[in-house]
């Protein structure tokens, strides 16, 4: 067995579990071991039913004070019981677990596990699981892996198929620099992916989890180095002059470009006419106008004489940045092509042939635009737009597609001074720290759960008004799979609520392209008034006339991730509203949220997530959604940030050659990580 070994050939990984592993991007073995648990279950001392907070997993010792009852509902076998102790009483339910009559026994102790819920006015926990004392002691030295999972993959189907590769896992040597290992001395690597699959204890997994965190940022930082040595000091090979065409479409908006955009662009502009080849991040706020400057850009570009090509995240994105471009550059003879990778074979060679023969001069796109197939005439501008999303190799592929072009990263996820200057060392950077002056700023308030009904009476009142509502739902389930489940459930709960004239949609990650495409359609156009959706709208959504964002638990985000999230209303004339839903009555997640109340200024919000965050919680779900990492967050994790950017520091004054680290296990390494 070795790393590109087929899974098929692990027992119980048949054709129909192998497919489930497939639509995971597991195939091999090498991406098995490295699709690591999202988070670990673990078994706390269990704590008063007063203490109890709705949607936080906790375990409570009662005294069950009732018989235990078996009711039917609809085909459901509902079993119920009471349970007290010193500060109350609760009611426990299973589902279709009858057989719990004969087992829990009146007047008897159980520690309880499970999720509170508010159901008919009044907290319950339904599902929990069962323990006498004596056997929760030995639980609470297990930590239990809750993975990505699939229809037909069950976490047990993932540890199962992972305990049959230790003897390769033990063989894996190591791929760090030996004097990184000696400076830093962390857990083996081969011993690390053991133990994040099968922790001997908490201790053992954070130290395996650091190992592993720290090589996510290595090959980074790594990957990072490659780009600049690559780039440095690269002779300018396309001139690109501020054009008259440039000037009369700034001169037609119907807005004066702030000055932190107008700085922005001179920079930029002296870049596209300097000696060396342009490498620059435009950093900016949700709103601050980024997209206006990339279109000035590429309409220099054509009228240069070049291509140029602009790659955002996502289909929907794309198609925007598309319409925006056809909108504003069409008066200027500038003929651009959309490719993204829903779109048809034969539209995609008719797409490849216009690239190829420049009868397109700006091609905007999403992954399609690096595929072998598009072959570009004279590209001389790359830009990536929201580029924490894409990884390192993916923009170096596109790069490589001309002759060292200019390339210009788009952010609009503020990260603090102190981590910018890591993440983006290769690079000049534009800061646009301004928001346009017709902009009213955004009315902030962050509530607990008992605030739904109230919120919903003012969602009923601005879309009656006119105006459109999103509600942003957590992906909170074990499965990826549920993720649709749970937005459709919230969707249909809203639909009891609201008069049936009130139009509800439904937006998240598992739909097609088409699909998503559609409902933004109808939400642009206003056949939707809510739209219920999961992140999947964090970027890339332009609705001018929505004016509410609530998103429910709040707390379950990081805060950079919920200023992104806000970005999407405030983007028109009328006044926008967040609401921020928190499920958390803890005094220290509220004083978190507040931050998001007292600021709109993503740059200080950005500052005090990475102070409020405090150590890496090396159990729960990781929560920034910053960077395409696997495990890695740069807020909870800075410190091993900081480590690993020292390290790949000191190789660089040692003279090391990062490209002897090319085809071996770290290029690997690189690769899995993009994958994911």
């Amino acid at each position: 067995m070795n790393g590109d070994t087929n899974i098929q050939c692990l027992k119980g990984i048949g054709e129909k579990t192998y497919n489930g592993f497939k639509k995971l991007g597991v195939e091999t073995v090498d991406s098995l071991i490295t699709m690591y648990p999202r988070y670990y279950l673990t078994y706390e001392d269990p704590v008063l039913l007063s203490e109890l907070t709705a949607g936080e997993r906790a375990a409570v010792q009662v005294r069950i004070t009732s018989d235990v009852n078996v009711r039917y509902v609809r085909g459901l076998k509902i079993v119920s019981c009471l349970g007290r102790d010193s500060s109350g009483t609760m009611t426990f339910t299973w589902f279709n677990m009858p057989y719990l009559k004969k087992q829990i026994h009146r007047g008897e102790d159980y520690i309880f596990v499970g999720t509170p819920v508010f159901k008919n006015g009044r907290l319950m926990m339904e599902h929990p699981e069962i323990f006498k004392e004596e056997d929760y002691s030995a639980k609470q030295q297990t930590l239990q892996p809750v993975y990505p999972l699939t229809s037909g993959i069950t976490n047990k189907t993932v540890s199962k198929a992972v305990m049959q590769t230790e003897e390769y896992i033990k063989e894996i040597r190591e791929y760090l620099p030996e004097q990184i290992l000696q400076k830093y001395r962390p857990m083996d690597y081969s011993e690390a992916i053991w133990n994040v699959h099968f922790p001997k204890d908490k201790q053992t997994l954070v130290e395996a989890k650091k190992r592993l965190i720290f090589d996510e940022f290595f090959i980074f930082m790594a990957g990072m180095n490659l780009m600049k040595q690559e780039h440095r000091e690269e002779k300018n090979r396309y001139l690109i002059p501020v054009c008259g065409e440039a000037d009369r479409l700034i001169k037609s908006l119907p807005y004066e470009l702030t000055g932190a955009q107008k700085r922005a662009l001179l920079e930029m502009q002296k870049d596209l006419m300097g000696e060396k080849v342009m490498n620059r991040l435009v950093q900016g706020d949700v709103g601050s106008g980024k997209t206006i400057l990339a279109v000035i850009l590429l309409l220099m570009c054509a009228k240069a004489g070049y291509q140029g090509v602009l790659m955002a995240p996502t289909e929907v994105l794309a198609s925007q940045h598309y319409e925006t471009f056809q909108e504003l550059l069409g008066p200027f003879g500038v003929s651009a092509a959309l490719l993204t990778g829903s779109a048809k074979a034969k539209e995609k060679r008719e797409i490849y042939q216009g690239i190829k023969n420049h009868e397109y001069d700006i091609v905007i796109g999403t992954h399609a635009l690096i595929q072998d197939a598009v072959e570009y005439d004279r590209l001389a501008l790359v830009i990536t737009d929201e580029q924490h999303r894409f990884g390192v190799r993916q923009r170096e592929i596109l790069s490589k597609k001309g002759k060292e072009p200019h390339v210009l990263v788009m952010s609009a996820t503020p990260i603090p001074r102190t981590l910018a200057i890591i993440m983006y060392g290769d690079l000049d950077v534009s800061i646009i720290d301004e928001l346009p002056k017709n902009r009213l700023p955004i009315k902030n308030c962050v509530v607990n759960q008992s605030y739904r009904p109230n919120a919903y009476r003012f969602m009923e009142k601005q879309v009656a008004e006119g105006r459109q509502v999103y509600i942003i739902c957590p992906m909170v389930e074990e499965s990826e799979a549920m993720e649709g489940e749970n937005v459709i459930q919230y969707a249909n709960m809203l639909r009891e609520q609201f008069p049936p004239g009130v139009q509800i949609g439904v937006l998240h990650g598992k739909m097609k392209p088409k699909e998503k495409q559609k409902i933004m359609d109808e939400f642009s156009e206003q056949k939707i008034h809510i739209l219920v959706s999961t992140t999947v709208v964090e970027v890339g959504v332009n609705v001018p006339n929505a004016t509410i964002m609530m998103v429910e638990n709040a707390e379950r985000f990081g805060l950079a991730q919920l200023h992104q999230l806000r970005g999407r209303v405030g983007r028109g004339e009328h006044q926008s509203y967040c609401i921020f839903m928190s499920g958390a009555k803890k005094k220290e997640t509220m004083e978190r949220l507040e931050v998001l109340n007292k600021s709109n200024d993503g740059f200080y919000i950005a500052n005090q997530d990475l102070k409020l965050r405090g150590p890496g919680d090396f159990f729960g779900v990781r929560q920034s959604g910053m960077m395409d990492f696997v495990l890695a967050d740069i807020y909870t994790n800075a410190d091993l940030l900081k480590q690993a950017s020292d390290a790949v520091h000191q190789l660089c004054e040692e003279g090391f050659d990062f490209s002897t680290l090319k085809n071996s296990r770290l290029e690997k390494q690189i690769s899995l990580a993009n994958r994911i």
